[in-house]
């Protein structure tokens, strides 16, 4: 990735969950391109502090992958097995809550990770799973970041992190973490006035980059995420039968929505962030579109890939009301900060399918096998019902065609199912290694309007076909 250089003010990262902002500037290459990465520095913003490093933990690509940073969109990084902080089976703490908790007829419907406990940080809601899987020779280990809603926080939208060892049985928090070896919550709502996050957050992707001056193997992780403020946005969509919301809200009927712009904060262990200021004067990385274009209302929902040095792709939704459907657009980077929106890839597909009203938000991977580009994202129907369909693209640009009229998740059948009320915000593992099959987590919703966590896995490599995970198989 090609360097970048402006003036740095400075970066801390701190203790709690309370989040600083800084303007950073960093010279930045893709991790991809080597074995050895490196040590990003940071400066704290005191003058009569002294400046110093941030010691990075170790990460490394699992043997015999692919090695090609062109194509290596997703690889498999390892926290150092030697810094038991970043060890998720060890990282058990006083609040740590284990994935036992969750009802065993629940998981026999897919579900992986239910609402916290009363009085945790999540127990009203949960959703915006973004999972990523880390190999090493000895073993191999999960995170998911996802937003949560505690009882006390008025229906605001938290961030937090929770792990595994297989991706199916998860160790949650229940409070705010205090350690890298902490799980639970870890980003709150900006506190800032001026801020685009004040009312809630909800995240998009998490990247691993490191910078290019390199002495010692190092990476960052770089989330980026959906920030909400109090600025009511006003629509007429009357209709189109049903309320359009931002954020999504089943607690809600108003249908109201909220301005809200793409984030970035970046962290060292995944669980204690500092927000790093765009160029808008709100903190966010970009501003909505002008009065009359298809995104003139909000961003949401921005996932970013890696295409390859000096090439990071970042892919949104908003509501195209000019058409009357949520679509989905896409904007470039070579920095991963300053970004160049290219406009609308996706809007509502033909009449009387899954997807009719728009697709939403999108999670994007590249195949490892035919190296297409494929999205998973959430469609919209005609009666506002939600279903996960799938896109392909082999440049991943503008040529997009959706794989089938049909989607390839639909809500549950059964009137008791688990999800038979609601899905959507997909998120792609393709696995590796001994498996040859795809995970689809994604956020479902009950007869009750209870939310939860979903796993759906592919018919082997047939990512067309997905069933919803019932046990593993002995």
């Amino acid at each position: 990735m090609e360097a970048v250089s402006a003036t740095m003010k400075a970066i801390n990262f701190p203790a709690t969950s309370t989040v600083p902002r800084a303007t950073v500037s960093i010279t930045v290459a893709s991790p991809w391109s080597q074995t050895k990465l490196n040590m990003l520095t940071f400066y704290a913003p005191n003058p009569n502090t002294r400046f110093s490093s941030i010691c990075l933990p170790h990460c490394s690509r699992k043997p015999n992958t692919d090695t090609n940073n062109e194509t290596a969109q997703n690889p498999t990084f390892e926290p150092n097995p030697s810094l038991t902080t970043e060890n998720p089976s060890s990282a058990v703490s006083d609040e740590v809550i284990p994935s036992s908790s969750n009802p065993p007829s629940a998981l026999s419907r897919g579900l992986v990770l239910d609402l916290g406990p009363v009085g945790s940080w999540d127990c009203t809601d949960i959703g915006s799973p973004v999972v990523k899987r880390f190999l090493s020779d000895e073993e191999e280990r999960w995170y998911m970041w996802y937003h949560g809603v505690s009882t006390d926080s008025q229906g605001s939208d938290s961030i937090g992190l929770a792990v595994s060892s297989n991706g199916v049985h998860w160790e949650r928090g229940k409070g705010a973490v205090k350690s890298s070896a902490d799980v639970g919550l870890v980003m709150s709502c900006g506190n800032d006035w001026w801020a685009f996050d004040t009312q809630s957050i909800r995240p998009g992707e998490v990247v691993i980059m490191s910078s290019a001056k390199v002495r010692a193997s190092s990476a960052v992780y770089w989330l980026y995420y959906t920030g909400y403020s109090n600025e009511k946005v006003d629509i007429s969509a009357d209709s189109l039968g049903f309320k359009v919301q931002n954020p999504e809200n089943q607690s809600s009927q108003t249908g109201e929505v909220l301005r809200s712009l793409p984030g970035l904060a970046i962290s060292q262990d995944g669980r204690h962030w500092a927000r790093i200021e765009g160029e808008h004067h709100s903190g966010a990385l970009f501003d909505v579109g002008s009065e009359g274009d298809w995104d003139s209302l909000f961003i949401s929902s921005p996932q970013v890939v890696f295409h390859g040095n000096g090439d990071l792709r970042m892919y949104y939704h908003s509501f195209d009301v000019g058409n009357g459907v949520f679509s989905i657009g896409m904007a470039r980077s070579r920095d991963g900060m300053k970004w160049i929106k290219l406009g609308k890839i996706m809007g509502g597909g033909p009449k009387g399918c899954f997807d009719e009203l728009g697709a939403m938000n999108p999670y994007v991977v590249k195949n490892k096998k035919d190296r297409n580009y494929v999205m998973a994202y959430e469609g919209v129907g005609a009666d506002g019902r939600r279903s996960i369909g799938l896109a392909m693209s082999a440049e991943g640009l503008k040529d997009w065609r959706r794989v089938e009229d049909e989607a390839v998740l639909k809500l549950a059948t059964m009137e008791d199912g688990w999800d038979s009320k609601g899905i959507g915000s997909p998120c792609l593992v393709e696995m590796d290694g001994d498996v040859d099959e795809w995970r689809l987590y994604y956020r479902g919703i009950g007869t009750s309007g209870r939310c939860g966590i979903e796993m759906a896995v592919s018919d082997g490599s047939d990512i067309t076909r997905f069933r919803r995970w019932k046990g593993f198989q002995v």
